[in-house]
């Protein structure tokens, strides 16, 4: 058992590596009761994402729904100019301009908080850092060599790489803040856990419904095995 547990925790401890790409990962503050939280980073997403990223399973009405707001502030404070109640979250960029500029389609991110997992996109946001020979100008501790530029230069600022040589290869270990943007580090920390916590909603609109219903059935469970449990005793008692 020992031996099993030990060779579960490694796997687990791999793939986390993996999914980072041997950066250490930071973890935001996930939070789906916290309905201001989601409404900005549903702003955040159509002001810096939706203009590449598309989020076709989600409509701005459930996001309405979902969050108590009304139907029109949603289309005036969230939803891009000449957008319906009823539209997807669908990007203005079509796939033959972005892979002409890009170099590929960039992807629906409806699933991306569930594929890849809170704390990777969380920290992935955070990580980009100056790289004159790149054609956006910028790399990724996280996510090396992404061919997507950084919409939140101005806000966050410019990063440099630290980086140290492991096995022959350059890898990078840190990142430094050379020159500040126009919110401070703390701020832009917020306005990036906003985002994830509205991407990872987006991931799974039901899941305060499901975990809220999740403890009914244990309940449940618990109440007919306990009832199970006495009947057979009643039902056995004469038997032994």
């Amino acid at each position: 058992m020992k031996k099993l547990l030990s060779l579960l925790f490694l796997m687990l401890s791999f793939s986390v590596q993996a999914s980072g790409g041997g950066f250490d990962l930071e973890s935001p503050d996930i939070d789906l009761s916290d309905y201001p939280s989601l409404e900005r980073g549903a702003k955040y997403y159509v002001t810096y994402c939706l203009g590449c990223h598309s989020a076709k399973h989600i409509r701005y009405k459930r996001i309405a729904q979902d969050l108590h707001l009304d139907e029109a502030e949603i289309l005036k404070n969230v939803a891009p100019l000449g957008a319906g109640i009823y539209d997807q979250m669908h990007s203005a960029m079509n796939a033959h301009d972005a892979e002409k500029w890009f170099g590929t389609t960039p992807p629906d991110l409806s699933l991306i908080a569930r594929s890849r997992g809170a704390d990777w996109l969380y920290t992935y946001l955070k990580s980009f850092y100056a790289e004159p020979g790149k054609p956006t100008g910028v790399n990724n501790a996280v996510f090396k060599d992404v061919a997507m530029p950084n919409v939140f230069w101005q806000l966050q600022g410019t990063q440099i790489a630290v980086s140290k040589t492991v096995d022959g290869h350059e890898q990078v270990t840190g990142l430094k803040l050379e020159r500040p943007g126009q919110l401070s580090p703390k701020e832009f920390d917020k306005l990036v856990n906003d985002l994830v916590n509205f991407m990872v909603y987006v991931g799974e609109p039901v899941q305060l419904e499901r975990v809220t219903m999740g403890k009914y059935v244990i309940f449940f469970i618990i109440m007919f095995i306990a009832v199970a449990f006495l009947l057979k005793k009643e039902y056995w008692k004469d038997i032994h």
